[in-house]
């Protein structure tokens, strides 16, 4: 059962475990485990109050980010107003307008040469933009390499092309006609009671982050980016899912969901691993604009399904041919990151959603 799963894996793996499986559109299994707060330092050191994680407790996705970017810009581009193969020097001429060889096909599907990241938090905050979308590639476009940068560049693209902040275009373009009312960037006083907290860190008040985003560049550029800084609940992931695994739910056309899960056709090549960029391997999945489809650290045994996790360790599949979407939040970076065991955690949660099937 879902909830062995869980128990196995918590608090080794993470202090707090949420998962929620989907089976032709209705919820086969939920289950919450685990406390939303368990250490008060990066020692280890364990609370005397610890408050319990429920289903609708909010986690920092990370990099589930990344498809919410995709489908704002895919939806931008159904109103015309950008271009998948245009260059990206269309909308940042000044940064990219001396290699108009690279597209926002290529950032969305981490083909555009790109480094994984560009640390900025110690430079001055006027600079860190122009330091981000200056970044010069490390390879040539069309070689794969999971890219944050990319990503980051990509949201600021669809600000331009879409005249509002990205947090707006999300709300007013995703969140919004899904009625996902969880998913949010900066979330406010009001659902900190409900936010799971994450790492330990210096420089961010007294204990671990909690309502604030965990990734350092993101968290630098306001909070407000492409690749990290939403926040959501298992249900509305759930929901999220479901609308890419049914076409779009009215929020996008159902054809921007169709070339968004479609192999891009990105050739096998080295790429950086799943959870940590910069760590060279083979590429062992394929690519979709803003998704992997198949990848085997994300969806386990349910081979061809598609999806994207996150740093702090979340997860989230969708299996059009078994009917499935899987969620999985997990807080594995608190109190400190390189906790062992998410990869494993994802492969038994996929277990168990198909053996629902």
């Amino acid at each position: 059962m879902l909830e062995d799963v869980l128990r196995a894996a918590v608090p080794e793996v993470a202090s707090a475990a949420v998962a929620m499986i989907a089976v032709g559109g209705r919820t086969a299994a939920a289950c919450a485990v685990g406390e939303a707060v368990r250490y008060a330092d990066a020692s280890e050191r364990v609370l005397a109050d610890r408050p319990p994680v429920t289903l609708g407790s909010v986690f920092d996705i990370a990099s589930i980010t990344k498809p919410f970017t995709t489908l704002v810009l895919l939806s931008l581009a159904a109103d015309g107003r950008v271009g998948l193969d245009e260059p990206v020097a269309t909308w940042l001429p000044r940064h990219y307008g001396g290699r108009p060889e690279i597209t926002l096909r290529h950032l969305l599907t981490h083909t555009s040469g790109l480094p994984a990241g560009r640390r900025v938090e110690k430079e001055p905050a006027r600079l860190r933009w122009e330091l981000v979308l200056s970044t010069p590639a490390e390879r040539p476009p069309g070689a794969h390499l999971y890219s944050d940068v990319g990503m980051i560049t990509a949201g600021r693209v669809a600000e331009i092309a879409g005249a509002a902040p990205l947090d707006v275009l999300v709300r007013e373009r995703i969140t919004g006609p899904l009625g996902l009312t969880d998913t949010l960037y900066h979330p406010g006083p009001s659902l900190l009671p409900r936010i799971v907290a994450t790492e330990c860190k210096t420089g961010r008040g007294s204990g671990c982050v909690r309502g604030q985003v965990h990734d350092e560049t993101a968290y630098a550029l306001g909070g407000v980016t492409g690749h990290a800084g939403l926040f959501s609940t298992a249900d509305d992931l759930l929901r999220f899912g479901e609308a890419l695994r049914t076409g779009g739910a009215g929020a996008v056309p159902p054809a921007a969901i169709v070339e968004m899960i479609r192999d891009q056709g990105v050739g096998p090549d080295t790429d950086a691993d799943t959870d940590a960029p910069g760590h060279r391997q083979g590429l062992g999945y394929r690519q979709g604009l803003g998704v992997r489809i198949g990848d085997p650290a994300i969806v386990g045994p349910l081979t061809g399904a598609f999806g994207h996790s996150g740093f702090t360790g979340t997860s989230l599949v969708v299996d059009p041919v078994r009917r499935l979407t899987v969620v999985l939040l997990t807080n594995n970076v608190h109190p400190v990151r390189g906790r062992p065991g998410i990869r494993e955690l994802r492969t038994a949660v996929a277990a168990e959603a198909l053996r629902l099937t």
